[in-house]
């Protein structure tokens, strides 16, 4: 999402504010969706940007005037890998994608969170780049971790990916080692079903036992 936590905006007194975040295919979606599931208020970046790339919206505007017809869809509406063929493999063009999408993602997020103000629920933030970008006030940041070959296996598996692309992806993200090193807390996302939500169990005790006089 960015290159400094100086881009993004303050925190919003009384909320206690939980970073998600892991690498492509790693499985924060499911994480995200198990801790909805058990009370907490989840904060989707991935689905902030598709609202907000919707025809007829500025953001959508702007990319087809940087990057051509060639990222609208028969139906009109985007199309996402033309957009990642592009932009995985040119970083000027990715850099010019965040100029585009960011500021408008950024201010949205920030808006849901003051709305969660002064409440006591756990609202959890869902970024694929916290770890680079940062935010202030969080009171902890969850890393989900998975063996990025695994990743791109599931990738080509069940998101229709080819592996090239998935490969692409990974490389313009944070290495893993380094992702781990921003963890509060691991979420570990290498066993089946039943064990990533014994993972998620472990994880929102975590969370609850933090100390609501920690607030910011």
């Amino acid at each position: 999402m960015g290159n400094s936590s100086e881009r993004w905006c303050g925190s919003v007194p009384g909320v206690l504010l939980i970073g998600l975040t892991g690498g492509i295919g790693a499985g924060k979606s499911s994480v995200s969706a198990a801790l909805a599931e058990r009370g907490a208020v989840v904060i989707d970046a991935d689905a902030i940007v598709k609202e907000l790339q919707s025809p007829g919206t500025e953001v959508f505007a702007e990319m087809v005037e940087r990057f051509g017809i060639g990222i609208v869809a028969d139906d009109g509406t985007l199309d996402r890998a033309a957009v990642a063929d592009v932009v995985f493999t040119d970083p000027q063009a990715l850099a010019d994608l965040g100029a585009i999408v960011h500021p408008r993602v950024h201010a949205e997020i920030e808006r849901r969170i003051a709305e969660q103000a002064s409440t006591d629920r756990v609202v959890v933030l869902d970024i694929p780049l916290l770890a680079e970008a940062g935010w202030p006030g969080l009171l902890g940041t969850i890393v989900v971790d998975l063996d990025p070959e695994v990743a791109i296996a599931r990738l080509v598996a069940h998101r229709g990916f080819t592996e090239a692309d998935a490969r692409n992806r990974i490389a313009n993200q944070m290495e893993r080692e380094q992702r781990l090193s921003k963890a509060d807390f691991v979420v570990d996302n290498h066993g089946d079903p039943l064990a990533l939500q014994a993972e998620v169990d472990r994880a929102w005790a975590w969370i609850r036992s933090i100390d609501p006089a920690s607030l910011p």
